[in-house]
């Protein structure tokens, strides 16, 4: 072997050695709660310390906010201005994002919810809202399971029943990647975090920098353990059966613009199918995330189903969102493609009409 084999072949077991060193010690990083935004506290709790942001009247009913995977509760900034004037509203950061603490393990879907139910347990909320975007729907969906006296109604917000006709892009694959994936994510430079991130809305929305540093806030296991275990929970049983099964009222909002979910129109239209009384929203010009692209009408939508729907909303069309069920009957089809006969199923939990709610 020639001195130059020798010298690349040195190399090549450097790399390797550091990457293998590199990938032990960023598996076993944590890190501690702090407070990350103006207003929140840290919760100690048995499953691990979590930061909430509690605002709005103590007497009022409560909303509660689960944030996106690699996101935290400034995701809902936009939004909770106009929830908490005359709601309670409690925003969440699970375990390994934001604020919250960032254990070695734990970051399974029903997991976060035990977690979850241990801090609105100490703050006194029940029967609330509940509202979940993306991994946070997954999540809420298992606190609905797990603690029904918690769940008053359900609003996923972006997640499909399943992840069998999603991808989180391609940066976030790389992250993803055994040994390669724990380098990237010691060097990830802040313009490849941006880049991942703008699947999450509709081409061309401007990525806020305080989203960014949410991702560097998190630990590479909370980053890898949290996406398989939200992959893991949603193989096992499809949301929208779930949510059949907790019985919990059910509002589905998304975006018209995914680009995350190949087809949000199809994945309304699951949720429709299976779970009785299901009300669906698409938004129009948002992506993967209406909370934060579109919040006055996400909030709109939030708002009307927290409490006694008026006769006819299920027709409006204010706000730029076109309901699922409203563009069905427009093409003269139920959202399980049969002629609409103008009927809507009850809701056996609510007692509400209607498949579709518009704002």
């Amino acid at each position: 072997m020639g001195r130059g084999w020798k010298i690349a072949l040195g190399i090549i077991v450097v790399v390797a050695a550091l990457l293998g060193i590199n990938a032990l010690t960023i598996d076993d990083e944590t890190k501690p709660a702090e407070v990350t935004v103006p207003g929140g506290k840290i919760l100690s709790l048995p499953g691990g310390d979590l930061q909430v942001v509690d605002r709005g009247p103590r007497d009022g009913s409560p909303i509660v906010l689960i944030h996106c995977f690699t996101c935290a509760t400034d995701w809902w900034d936009r939004m909770m201005p106009r929830l908490d004037g005359a709601h309670r509203v409690v925003a969440i950061d699970l375990l390994g994002h934001g604020g919250s603490e960032k254990p070695s393990s734990g970051y399974t879907v029903p997991n976060q919810a035990r977690v979850i139910a241990q801090a609105l347990d100490k703050l006194g909320v029940r029967d609330a809202e509940v509202v979940g975007h993306s991994l946070g729907g997954g999540v809420a969906v298992a606190l609905a399971q797990q603690s029904p006296q918690l769940v008053n109604r359900l609003v996923i917000v972006d997640t499909p029943p399943n992840h069998d006709a999603s991808s989180l892009g391609l940066v976030a694959k790389l992250g993803f990647a055994p040994v390669i994936g724990e380098a990237f994510w010691r060097v990830k430079p802040d313009f490849a975090v941006r880049k991942g991130l703008e699947v999450a809305f509709a081409p061309g929305f401007d990525v806020p920098d305080a989203f960014v540093a949410d991702v560097d806030r998190m630990t590479f296991t909370a980053y890898d353990d949290s996406a398989s275990g939200f992959d893991d929970y949603t193989s096992e049983e499809p949301l929208d059966q779930r949510v059949k099964e907790a019985g919990a009222p059910l509002l589905v909002i998304m975006g018209a613009e995914e680009q995350i979910i190949d087809d949000p129109r199809a994945a309304l239209a699951a949720y429709a199918a299976t779970v009785p009384g299901a009300r669906t929203a698409l938004i129009q010009g948002a992506g993967h995330s209406p909370n934060v692209e579109k919040p006055a009408q996400t909030a709109a939508l939030v708002l009307g189903f927290a409490k006694p729907i008026a006769k006819g909303v299920g027709s409006s069309t204010r706000g730029g969102a076109v309901s699922q069920d409203e563009t069905e009957r427009r093409q003269g089809r139920s959202s399980q493609g049969q002629p609409n006969s103008g009927a809507h199923p009850r809701n056996r939990a609510s007692g509400v009409r209607g498949t579709a709610v518009q704002q």
